[in-house]
């Protein structure tokens, strides 16, 4: 069956992440995917090279003297320069020292999406970070930002919390009781939900970046290709010679001490949970959770902490890279 004979619901679940863009649509009666890195480089800008860029369909803008390439195609250019990627969010908001963030994710989207603009009444549901634990940091700016840019396509809007849109995507079986963990780029989300009503929800600022940067730090590497070899090679296995895998290792489970005692803290000081009569399922997603061994991990540390909730299974998402704009598409197909 030809693209143009397949039958592309317009409707759109939307992940924007501190790592990846994923833009989840339903085609016929499945859910497609697309997805970019969060990311740019830039480079010295000649008439040449963007003719070259152009002809190789490299995503790029040009600004002023650089082109800036955008999408997956940065960490190529990145790791042939030796040089970090640049990232338009941090900790899971827009980074406020990339002024040029809103720029770049309003491309990445444009390529995901396409340029044509949305009909009246098309909607997209676009993925937010829960509020930090224990911070008062203000997360109002990212919200309003991402939602102009998604606005600008002229779609109609709506947002859910990326805890809760693992929830959606991973626990249908449990009627949408339970808790959803997003373990990202930038943060990990948690959100625990009720018969699909959020209960308890809030995010730390610990995950995936913060493994790569202290990794390179204690090895001597460049962030970039720490994340492409973390998310080529590595698992957790046992003691290991290479001094990569054992910084991974060690801030890997820093990562999910953390978690571990921040679920704890949230969930301990919380009045509002509802009287389970049953244990409830933890489902794991996102990119930091894919290394073999980390569900294992955590599972470990959650049962041997005190945690309050009765916990059935320790899941790991079905698929982990796509389960937020999953959930965030679920919640606009049921509406």
């Amino acid at each position: 069956m030809s693209s143009s004979e397949k039958k592309l619901d317009p409707r759109i679940g939307l992940d924007v992440g501190t790592s990846r863009i994923v833009m989840a649509r339903r085609v016929d009666n499945e859910i497609e995917y697309r997805s970019q890195l969060n990311a740019f480089v830039r480079i010295p800008a000649s008439p040449l090279t963007a003719s070259v860029l152009r002809k190789e369909g490299i995503p790029h803008t040009i600004d002023g003297s650089d082109v800036v390439i955008y999408g997956d195609q940065a960490e190529k250019f990145a790791n042939i320069f030796h040089v970090e990627t640049r990232r338009p969010m941090q900790n899971g908001a827009l980074n406020p020292s990339e002024p040029d963030g809103p720029a770049v994710i309003r491309e990445i989207i444009s390529l995901l999406i396409g340029d044509q603009k949305a009909r009246p009444g098309e909607k997209m549901c676009v993925s937010m970070p829960g509020s930090p634990l224990g911070s008062s940091d203000d997360l109002t700016f990212h919200e309003s930002v991402v939602r102009q840019i998604v606005t600008d396509f002229g779609y109609e809007v709506s947002t859910i919390n990326e805890g809760l849109a693992v929830v959606y995507s991973d626990l249908a079986e449990s009627n949408y009781t339970g808790i959803g963990v997003s373990c990202g780029g930038g943060m990990c989300n948690v959100c625990f939900a009720y018969l699909s009503v959020p209960v308890v929800s809030f995010s730390i600022s610990q995950a995936g970046d913060f493994v790569d940067t202290n990794t390179a730090t204690a090895t001597g590497e460049v962030a970039t290709r720490i994340r492409m070899f973390k998310e080529k090679d590595f698992s957790f296995n046992g003691a290991s010679g290479d001094k990569i895998q054992r910084a991974l290792t060690i801030y890997y489970d820093e990562v999910i001490r953390h978690l571990v005692t921040a679920m704890n803290c949230a969930f301990s000081d919380n009045r509002a949970l509802p009287k389970l009569d049953r244990p409830v399922p933890v489902v794991l997603s996102g990119g930091s959770s894919i290394p073999r061994g980390f569900r294992e991990r955590f599972e470990k540390a959650l049962r041997q902490s005190a945690f309050p909730v009765p916990v059935s299974d320790v899941l790991l998402a079905a698929d982990p890279l796509h389960s937020t704009a999953k959930g965030a598409l679920v919640s606009l197909l049921a509406d």
